[in-house]
């Protein structure tokens, strides 16, 4: 089936020629025509399924059909100002013919440049909800003409603390409006949120939440204290295009790609503590392939779209199988074999177990060639394993994207679990209670 079967304005219909679109994927060809109809609709959907055009495309079919130029009639929430950024690249693309403007709204970024460009005038805002709240606080966003609202990586949004955000918005939207949900995976929470938002959906699933059959998997069991040596003798052993890395914070995220730096690799890191510049730059070079390794946190990573990724290696394994199934999905795309692999500990058996329970069959144990397992461990490294355990954090890794007011429930600290990290935890390191505090900060 073509994108002709949808009867798309013929300036879009141009965009979907320009983007090389021809068979739609097995999302667009459920999504579409719902939304299409005006029907509200929850969507289970992994990332990179090519649910982004699905949402996209009918919107602005939509929009195309009538009504005031130059006010915000769609809104489209996004937990990451990558994936909003990425959403605001696609709409470009596809509504090139249409005139239709869109603006992106996160956080990170000057505050005076975005109201200019809400000014001018857009049809179509992509926003983090933070950054979103705080121009609704101020006056400088009017939403009361939206007809179409979606809700874009919703499990991202829970895990990031945005449901109360959220909601908030909600109240600032007409009543009577389309409302689209797409998530990755659906806990209770976004169920009930789904409960709430929407009226009579279409409900549609693609796929399971399963990782891909293109991508392969190994475990490398190592020592803590060995981590990154094992890393960089396993990046010099493979044959790798483009390697995406996960590590488990924004202070190990740096750490790392400096270490691989230091020994001759192409690599940048992409984590909270990025301006958007240096950030774009990262995601650029991976992308154009200046930098062969990205070492990236979880939320970091969200809204990458590289089809090129060769190799996902996890050198702090995910805290949860639906973390999993999101880190290596970024491998084995577009039709391509991957490789996953996954630096283990011996604190690392239960979610060993939970992903082999996930894969249906046990992982394959490797070792590198040559690798001294029994070689004492540098200051670095040292480091480096200290970080590991000490310090786990519960849901969200980095406050990427979110344009969160100081002071508000979102920006609170939520990494550890516990509502009150033991103070003795940082004890061990010589701290005292102002670098407590400090630490606290750095490590997410």
């Amino acid at each position: 089936m073509g994108f002709k079967v949808f009867n798309f304005h013929p300036d879009i219909a141009a965009g979907v020629t320009a983007a090389g679109y021809s068979t739609p994927t097995p999302v667009q060809e459920q999504a579409i025509p719902p939304v299409l109809l005006g029907r509200d609709v929850m969507a289970l959907a992994q990332t990179g399924t090519g649910k982004t055009a699905a949402f996209v495309l009918p919107i602005l079919n939509r929009l195309m059909k009538g009504g005031e130029r130059r006010r915000v009639r769609a809104l489209i929430l996004a937990p990451t100002r990558e994936l909003a950024e990425q959403t605001h690249v696609a709409i470009g693309i596809l509504g090139r013919k249409t005139r239709l403007r869109s603006v992106t709204i996160y956080g990170g970024v000057g505050f005076s440049p975005q109201v200019e460009k809400l000014k001018r005038g857009a049809e179509i805002v992509v926003a983090c909800p933070g950054r979103l709240l705080d121009h609704l606080g101020r006056g400088t966003m009017d939403l009361s003409c939206v007809e179409a609202l979606v809700l874009d990586e919703a499990d991202q949004m829970f895990d990031m603390g945005f449901l109360p955000d959220v909601r908030r918005i909600l109240s600032y939207l007409p009543r009577e409006r389309q409302t689209l949900l797409f998530s990755a995976t659906m806990p209770q929470e976004i169920r009930h949120l789904a409960a709430e938002v929407l009226k009579g959906p279409v409900t549609i699933q693609v796929g399971e939440t399963a990782p891909v059959g293109t991508v392969s998997h190994a475990i490398y069991p190592v020592a803590s204290h060995l981590k990154t040596p094992l890393l960089l003798e396993l990046l010099n052993h493979t044959d790798t295009k483009s390697v995406l890395v996960f590590a488990r914070t924004k202070h190990r995220t740096k750490r790392l790609a400096e270490r691989m730096v230091k020994a001759g690799h192409r690599a940048a890191s992409l984590q909270g503590n990025l301006s958007q510049a240096q950030r774009e730059t990262a995601m650029g070079g991976f992308r154009d392939g200046k930098f062969q390794i990205l070492v990236a946190t979880d939320i970091a990573a969200r809204g990458i779209d590289v089809t090129h990724v060769s190799h996902v290696i996890n050198y702090d394994i995910p805290n949860t199988t639906d973390a999993y199934i999101h880190r290596i999905g970024r491998t084995g795309r577009a039709e391509r074999s991957g490789d996953a692999y996954t630096l283990v500990t011996s604190e690392d058996k239960v979610m060993v177990r939970a992903i082999e329970r996930l894969l249906g069959a046990p992982i394959e144990r490797r070792t590198v060639d040559g690798f001294d397992y029994q070689m004492a461990a540098s200051p670095s490294d040292r480091e480096d394993a200290r970080e590991s355990y000490h310090l786990v954090p519960a849901r969200k890794t980095d406050g990427v994207g979110n344009g969160r007011r100081p002071g508000s429930a979102a920006a609170r600290p939520r990494e550890f679990g516990p509502k009150k990290a033991p103070e003795r935890t940082f004890a061990k390191f010589g701290g005292n209670k102002s670098t407590t505090a400090r630490r606290r900060r750095s490590f997410s």
